[in-house]
């Protein structure tokens, strides 16, 4: 039997490192974007890429309450590209992985989600 936090950790590591690439490819690869404009890549960084970030320290933790909050911090932008033609869409997968994460910890450890776990 696969253990499930296992799964959760590798699920929730490879969303955000999936996440963290396609950021560099929306803001410096993507021959719509103009590369001279910040406010764009300071949006971005802050609404797709520190998420990425934070549900990648939170698989490694195994810690419920910030995969939730990745994924709620990530969710609007994430939707927004989902309905944007080519690859950023997957935005939108990247952003239910860090919910299915999510789900799987919990699955794996039943507890409250606001319990402290020493």
């Amino acid at each position: 039997m696969v253990n499930i936090r296992k799964v959760s950790v590798v699920l929730g590591i490879t969303a955000g490192i999936s996440s963290i690439v396609l950021w560099f490819v929306l803001n410096f690869y993507n021959p719509y974007s103009n590369p001279t404009e910040l406010a764009p890549v300071v949006n971005t960084f802050f609404m797709l890429f520190l998420p990425a970030c934070l549900a990648i320290v939170a698989s490694f933790m195994s810690k419920q309450l910030l995969l939730l909050i990745a994924f709620l911090w990530s969710l609007p932008v994430s939707l927004y590209l989902v309905f944007s033609p080519g690859i950023f869409a997957l935005f939108g997968i990247t952003s239910i992985a860090y919910l299915i994460s999510y789900l799987l910890v919990r699955l794996a450890n039943p507890t409250s989600l606001f319990k402290k776990s020493y």
